[in-house]
């Protein structure tokens, strides 16, 4: 099973890589698109819509790496020996949940307190 779980991660790690390449791109093509642009955004329709988009990029590319940042926790836990058990009560985290969220740290019951 470990192996199996060691294959999602890696997968959801690879996922979360190819988001990031990405969203670099799709930033600096925003960037790109900003310096021809008017910069008086109080004026320029456009300029409220550029700064949008950027702050977008910006919030998606903060939770792909938040993302990495899981998955690699999670392989450590799986070298470790420590993946999927509640990191609270130390008790096993159920298959289904682990199945749902293969970076969960918690229980079911634990992870509703949070």
């Amino acid at each position: 099973m470990t192996e199996d779980h060691r294959a999602r991660l890696l997968e959801l790690r690879g996922a979360a890589e190819r988001r990031l390449a990405q969203l670099d791109h799709t930033f600096a093509d925003v960037v790109a698109a900003a310096e021809g642009a008017n910069t008086d955004d109080e004026h320029d329709p456009e300029g409220s819509t550029i700064g949008f988009e950027r702050a977008q990029v910006v919030a998606l590319s903060e939770r792909a790496r938040q993302t990495l940042a899981e998955v690699d926790a999670a392989l450590v836990r799986l070298d470790e020996g420590t993946y999927g058990v509640c990191e609270v009560c130390g008790e096993p985290i159920p298959e289904g949940r682990l199945a749902a969220r293969p970076t969960a740290t918690t229980c079911v019951a634990h992870a509703s307190r949070r």
